[in-house]
């Protein structure tokens, strides 16, 4: 199997583009396609999960821009790399 290629730092803090904040706590592989996931907590309370609610999306999708208003954005910025992402 090769190696999971990711430029998602593990405990970095990122920004959706709709303005919530999150942690990303690993990468990892489907078991039957081996597609890859990124498992990101929310920094936040929700009313349907609860505090923190994890979350699982695929790699893809987590680097992928979307359009909004007419122009192209990121899906998710870095905005706390993993150094200071504990902090």
């Amino acid at each position: 199997m090769e190696a999971l290629e990711t430029d998602i730092p593990i405990g970095a803090i990122y920004r959706h583009y709709k303005g919530k904040e999150y942690k990303v706590l690993t990468v990892g592989r489907h078991s039957e396609d081996l597609t890859p996931y990124v498992v990101y907590q929310g920094l936040y309370y929700c009313e349907s999960f609860g505090n923190y609610p994890i979350w699982v999306r695929p790699l893809e999708l987590f680097l992928s821009s979307v359009v909004i208003d007419g122009q192209e954005v990121a899906r998710f910025t870095l905005t706390h790399p993993p150094s200071s992402a504990n902090e």
